[in-house]
């Protein structure tokens, strides 16, 4: 084959993705919080842009109910498409174009107003035949003041438990000052002899204190060295023997890597020696890590969700933007009509041009993204209305693919628009992810059931059982299937650890103490 230059002529599709629609798409992902702050800094540079005097909607104001719509309005369920979303699926992200203000308007308007976003009406969402009314009763107010709770500290969880466990009066306070000595990690770094001079207590009654903390969950907390954890993790494994114990009493040379030595000194042999060691590391050496010890921190919801009625009856679901936490942006037309007349060089004209062009982009992208985040969440409460109405019992199976479709978005555009935003209704504030849930397979095999539906029904049980009688995973796998649920017991040991809930054996001993004091 002979080499030589020659000309072609290809025809290629490629996605090209401006400044601006990279923006857009970045918006989707932040939270109104963060889009404040975005906000805060585009005000910074673009002094054609503004913020409209406070005043706002009626999903402005969630305190106050608005007058009930009517059947014709809670029917109209239809949000116009996110032009951002259509250009990026149809390979025309080139196309997008700021708002453009004519000049000549803006002689004539100049003291007319500025052009706002952010007065989007609240998006009712028909109920149809969804059911029978929820809890949330007419006239009930959006709780703004919601409070999302931190990660539950080691010292709450201690706390929380010590009281069912312990019902001698003097031994639960001794107990209770012991647990709140506790270091991070769930370790005693005090002698008990302190415990005896500060509370004026008997050396008797300090160790039996610190062995009711010790039978807490997690297993391992209130012990004074690493071996007293490892070792309080063992016994609950029930495979403290003397073999085990010598070798915890020697984890230094564990440390040094005289395994030889060690292996002699507990008379096992390679096999059971390799055994031991696994077992070692299955055991968590700073049980106290697992909780958190910062203070909770507010979670301002991003949509507010309410159930309405009509003055025929009928339902449905007020759906709005959290106006409160999301000022609303103006272009300042006037302030632009004063600058041209200004701008005497070609430099300077160009100039104010873009920040026009950016402002312009700016409120279309904002307005775009309302529109967006509505739609989508209006789609989730229709999925969820179980879940709206009767609790987490009712919440089904849902996938970013089953919201995009019904909606004529992009997967990915569902996933940005549901990171790092609340949903906050008549049942408490959540994030839009906790919506959806994976399925579990029903037992009569006919569709599928959420899995957080599946973690309530076993938390329900597991409370409601007998001290004397402690279900087992088998036993649960039983009464699972009876309620509808086709689990593998160890698919029930795993939800059963996910949601806090200790084994068989953890809870026969915590209720076996609770039931002897």
């Amino acid at each position: 084959m002979a080499l030589g230059p020659r000309l072609d002529i290809r025809q290629t599709q490629s996605l090209v993705m401006t400044p601006q629609l990279q923006q857009a798409i970045k918006l989707l992902t932040l939270s109104n919080l963060e889009v404040e702050a975005f906000i805060g800094e585009a005000l910074e540079a673009n002094p054609l842009l503004d913020l409209a005097e406070s005043g706002g909607s009626e999903a402005a104001r969630p305190g106050e109910a608005p007058d009930a719509p009517s059947g014709e309005e809670l029917r109209r369920t239809h949000l116009e498409s996110s032009p951002v979303d259509q250009l990026v699926g149809e390979g025309r992200a080139a196309e997008d174009r700021p708002l453009d203000i004519d000049p000549a308007t803006l002689d004539r308007d100049r003291d007319t107003g500025d052009g706002a976003v952010g007065d989007d009406p609240p998006r009712l969402v028909d109920s149809g035949d969804w059911g029978a009314a929820g809890a949330g009763g007419e006239g009930e107010g959006f709780d703004i003041e919601a409070r999302g709770r931190g990660e539950t500290s080691l010292s709450e969880h201690l706390h929380g438990q010590i009281g069912a466990v312990c019902r001698d009066p003097h031994l639960l306070f001794v107990a209770r000052w012991l647990i709140d000595q506790l270091d991070e990690a769930g370790y005693l770094p005090l002698p008990l002899g302190e415990a005896v001079q500060a509370l004026g207590v008997t050396e008797k009654d300090a160790q039996a204190a610190l062995a009711v903390v010790q039978t807490l969950d997690p297993t391992g907390v209130g012990a004074r060295s690493l071996g007293e954890c490892l070792a309080l993790q063992a016994r609950e494994a029930d495979r403290y023997d003397p073999c085990m114990a010598r070798l915890l009493d020697n984890l230094d040379l564990l440390g040094r890597g005289e395994l030889a030595r060690l292996k002699r000194m507990c008379g096992v042999d390679d096999e059971d020696f390799a055994g031991m060691l696994a077992e070692l590391r299955g055991y968590d050496p700073k049980p106290g890590l697992r909780f958190g010890g910062g203070p909770g921190e507010a979670v301002v919801p991003d949509i507010l969700v309410r159930e309405v009625t009509a003055e025929d009856g009928t339902t449905g679901w007020d759906i709005a933007i959290n106006q409160a936490t999301l000022p609303r942006l103006i272009v300042n037309r006037s302030y632009y009509v004063e600058m041209r007349g200004a701008c005497v060089g070609k430099e300077a004209r160009a100039w104010l041009g873009e920040r026009l062009a950016d402002a312009n982009w700016l409120v279309k992208a904002l307005d775009q993204r309302q529109k967006t985040i509505l739609k989508v969440a209006a789609e989730i409460v229709k999925q969820q209305d179980g879940f709206f109405r009767h609790g987490v019992s009712q919440l089904r199976p849902l996938t970013l693919r089953t919201v995009a479709e019904a909606i004529s978005l992009h997967e990915s555009t569902v996933s940005r628009v549901t990171s790092n935003k609340y949903l906050n209704c008549s049942r408490g504030t959540f994030e839009l992810k906790y919506f959806f849930t994976s399925g579990v397979a029903s037992a009569d095999g006919e569709g599928a059931v959420s899995a957080e539906a599946v973690k309530a029904a076993l938390r329900q049980l597991i409370d409601a059982e007998d001290a004397k009688a402690i279900l087992s995973d088998d036993a649960l796998v039983d009464l699972l299937k009876g309620r509808g649920f086709d689990l593998a017991r160890r698919t029930v040991a795993k939800y059963r650890e996910a949601i806090g809930l200790g084994s068989s054996v953890q809870r026969r001993r915590q209720k076996a103490l609770a039931g002897a004091r």
